[in-house]
């Protein structure tokens, strides 16, 4: 939208500055008229005051006074005809973008529309997106459940193997600690009878015998151990022979007649002793020589013999 020409701003097209009066950098007034009417109304109230009589009449004051306020404002009145014809030339310019712009209102609501729809669009495509995850997470979750439950069932089942297998081996273990200490029994029998024969040769090959047995016991753990005579009476270490009465304070052991046995640490059998009175009474002796010496306590003959000695549990 273009604003016409006027007369007042543009009155020759030689001046340079009006030269183009539609482009609005040029649209400027010729200010050289003016100023020369500022000029000469200069002069002219100069003039008034130089040659008036003196003292200056009041009719002679409000002449040049007169003369320099016509000057002053023929000198501001271009620059105020510029600064409204770049306003009008702005405000043309702002109603033309303007009209631009509301010729591209429909443009604008269309392009809002077709991104109205593809935000629809979006929206379902995400909405089903939404649903396919929620449905893909129900199933992985009924997937772990499932899982789950078949670890749960495996490892109960492995519990129970391993559980089994730890019966066995420990069912095994107690077998053949029996076996063993029955062995090593044995051999506490044959060493106490080397030693009542009388026979030093033979009392030391068999106690040879009985340190090489109970060396090789001990590298799994079991370890056979003896009272020695005149040490006081253990209860949780020592038992009687016959198990009969509570032994009185000052008993002590007189022999040993069945080893005892501690498996890595822990008491698996006291060993058997016999007792006697820590000063005892003087006695004939003739009668303690004729005395027959008590022998060592046997292994049973039958391995599920009543008689065998007593083997706590290795646990």
């Amino acid at each position: 939208m273009q604003c016409p020409a006027s007369p007042l701003l543009a009155p020759d097209a030689d001046f340079s500055e009006t030269g183009s009066v539609n482009d609005s950098k040029h649209w400027t007034v010729p200010k050289w008229p003016f100023l020369l009417g500022d000029a000469l109304l200069l002069a002219a109230a100069f003039f008034f005051v130089q040659h008036a009589p003196h003292p200056i009449d009041r009719w002679e004051i409000v002449t040049a006074s007169a003369c320099v306020a016509l000057g002053a404002l023929l000198g501001a009145l271009p620059f105020i005809l510029d600064y409204r014809a770049i306003v009008k030339v702005i405000e043309a310019g702002a109603l033309g973008s303007i009209a631009e712009k509301i010729q591209n209102l429909e443009q604008l609501a269309a392009q809002i529309s077709s991104a109205t729809n593809e935000w629809l669009n979006v929206q379902t495509q995400a909405e089903k997106i939404s649903n396919g995850a929620k449905e893909i997470a129900d199933h992985m979750a009924g997937e772990v459940r499932d899982f789950t439950e078949f670890m749960r069932k495996m490892n109960d089942s492995e519990k129970a193997a391993l559980r089994l297998e730890i019966e066995k081996l420990r069912r095994g273990e107690g077998e053949w600690l029996q076996v063993l200490v029955r062995i090593l029994d044995h051999v506490f029998v044959l060493h106490a009878a080397a030693a009542r024969s009388g026979q030093p040769r033979l009392e030391e090959q068999i106690s040879n015998f009985q340190n090489a047995c109970r060396d090789a016991a001990r590298r799994i753990g079991l370890a056979p151990f003896t009272a020695e005579p005149d040490e006081p009476f253990n209860a949780e270490r020592h038992q009687i022979v016959d198990g009969e009465g509570k032994p009185s304070a000052d008993t002590v052991v007189a022999e040993t007649a069945a080893p005892g046995f501690t498996f890595q640490g822990r008491l698996l059998r006291p060993a058997l002793v016999r007792l006697r009175q820590a000063n005892p009474p003087e006695e004939n002796p003739a009668a303690e020589a004729t005395a027959p010496e008590p022998a060592a306590v046997p292994p049973p003959e039958d391995e599920n013999s009543e008689e065998q000695l007593p083997l706590g549990s290795p646990d």
